[in-house]
């Protein structure tokens, strides 16, 4: 087993809790050393996204990290090379396949920055989130089968069709449109009014067809949660909730993802974990614990 300096698992753990607070408390209740190993793949994927969405603040380029990903067992410079090392000695079953298939797809975001068709969009969606579930599977679940690994696929692309729904307004600020030409042209909405932020009942009714997708990816993701150790099972579906929720404050904000940025509220993912809790039979002892926001 790779030897693994503590601070350099205390500051992935650090870039968790502070880029996604609400994933952070998902996966605190996993034992050692699956909850650091989850702590070391965010901080990976958070690298890899912010070298593209803020290469001005990103220690390196997209093209860099692919660079040093390659070359890991000699890569320096940063306490993600030596992070990973663990992580794959840890985990032997994890392939590092997923790994550059994400760095892949967040190249796509250099160029190919308006979306024609609703396949395109959906592989889009695998490379850039699909794959953070094939990433967690050996951690969370050790031995999987394809039909586990379609299913973790699921869980990460109905979390990225969240985040579309959710950044629409500030992907439109950086010049990108995810949202295909073809669901725009099914609603008779145009381009234009995309750019210009009109909420209407056309674009009300796409964004419920991108919910549905949604809402279907997240049901295909957790219908395999029996198959998984009850830990692993309660942190996946507390996470999937935590984020199908920001749907739920889409509409409360009247669809207004141009000016507002949907986020559940603490007391709201109180009141998910209860149920989720109750169901994977936990006590409500555990509920003393705060919800982070």
């Amino acid at each position: 087993m790779k030897s693994i300096r503590k601070a350099d698992l205390q500051n992935c753990e650090e870039m968790i809790r502070h880029g996604s607070s609400s994933f952070y408390y998902a996966f605190s209740w996993l034992p050692s050393p699956q909850k650091e190993a989850v702590h070391v793949i965010y901080a990976f994927c958070r690298m890899i996204d912010d070298s593209v969405d803020e290469p001005e603040q990103s220690l390196y380029s997209i093209h860099e990290l692919q660079a040093l990903f390659n070359k890991l067992e000699t890569a320096e410079g940063h306490f993600i090379w030596p992070s990973l090392r663990w992580l794959f000695s840890e985990f032997p079953g994890l392939s590092k396949a997923p790994f550059r298939r994400q760095m892949d797809g967040q190249t796509y975001d250099l160029a190919f920055t308006r979306y024609s068709t609703m396949r395109e969009l959906e592989h889009y969606c695998y490379l850039v989130a699909g794959t953070v579930g094939e990433m967690l599977l050996p951690v969370l679940k050790g031995e999987h089968s394809d039909e586990i690994r379609h299913s973790g696929i699921a869980l990460g692309k109905g979390m990225q069709i969240v985040n579309i729904m959710r950044d629409i307004g500030e992907d439109g600020r950086r010049g990108r449109r995810y949202i295909p030409l073809e669901l725009l042209q099914r609603h008779h909405y145009t381009e234009e009014e995309l750019e210009a932020g009109v909420i209407d009942d056309r674009f009300r009714a796409l964004m419920d067809e991108l919910r549905f997708l949604a809402e279907q990816w997240f049901a295909t993701g957790l219908g395999d949660l029996a198959a998984y150790p009850q830990t692993s099972a309660f942190t996946v579906e507390l996470a999937a909730t935590f984020y199908a929720g920001i749907m739920d404050v889409i509409v409360e904000n009247e669809y207004d993802v141009f000016t507002k940025r949907a986020y559940v509220t603490d007391e709201q993912k109180r009141d998910m974990l209860i149920g989720i809790a109750m169901r994977h039979g936990f006590t409500t002892d555990m509920l003393k614990r705060s919800v982070v926001s």
